[in-house]
């Protein structure tokens, strides 16, 4: 049963949806390496600017090792990474069989920088058959576009030409899920915690 909505096209975020995510350990984890009680506002606007492209991996790790002169590149780039954690094969089953199925255009949409994304290739097996699965696979570094902000999404819809009222968005921030459904998009604000983007036909069933 089709649901009233129609939807057609299915927008993923990434981090904490298909890949882990220990956000809290690797704040923590920078905050005890840099031995700060909170992250400086210059280290969050250049982190911003790096995944949204816009400084190079050079030019990023340069500026931690000006900030941070006890720090080998090595130890910031760990610090970096740490974030990342394991990738459930079961989400890529989830992902490759909704591909097969060709019943709706699989988008991903990722505030994903160069790093991340090296690590993340280096370290998944199954990066390159994860990504094939998408009709469109967007990082927010390779497009110089970042969530939350509007054109991103409308990037997204005028690429692929599709509509928003058409498209459902899943991701585990809530600024990013809200900046979406501004502009008409279906949103999940999916709970990592509790919540598997695996089950979304059963969590979702009334936009299916």
């Amino acid at each position: 049963m089709q649901g009233i909505h129609m939807i057609k096209n299915l927008i993923f975020d990434f981090g904490d949806v298909f890949i882990n995510l220990d956000k809290e350990g690797a704040m923590q984890n920078a905050l005890d390496l840099f031995e700060v009680k909170e992250l400086p506002e210059e280290l969050v606007a250049m982190n911003a600017l790096y995944e949204q492209g816009l400084i190079s991996s050079e030019e990023f790790l340069e500026f931690y090792q000006e900030n941070f002169p006890d720090l080998t590149e090595v130890e910031i780039v760990n610090a970096w990474n740490c974030i990342l954690k394991d990738f459930p094969r079961k989400r890529l089953d989830f992902i490759q069989q909704l591909a097969a199925d060709k019943k709706y255009k699989l988008i991903l949409l990722s505030n994903t920088n160069e790093l991340h994304i090296n690590w993340i290739k280096e370290n998944v097996s199954f990066y390159e058959d994860f990504k094939n699965c998408f009709d469109s696979f967007y990082l927010s570094h390779e497009i110089q576009l970042r969530k939350p902000n509007t054109n991103i999404y409308e990037f997204v819809l005028q690429q692929n030409d599709i509509k928003a009222e058409e498209s459902f968005f899943i991701d585990d921030t809530l600024e990013n899920t809200e900046a979406a459904k501004q502009l008409g998009i279906h949103v999940w604000n999916i709970d990592e915690t509790s919540q598997d983007i695996c089950d979304i036909f059963t969590i979702k069933k009334d936009l299916f």
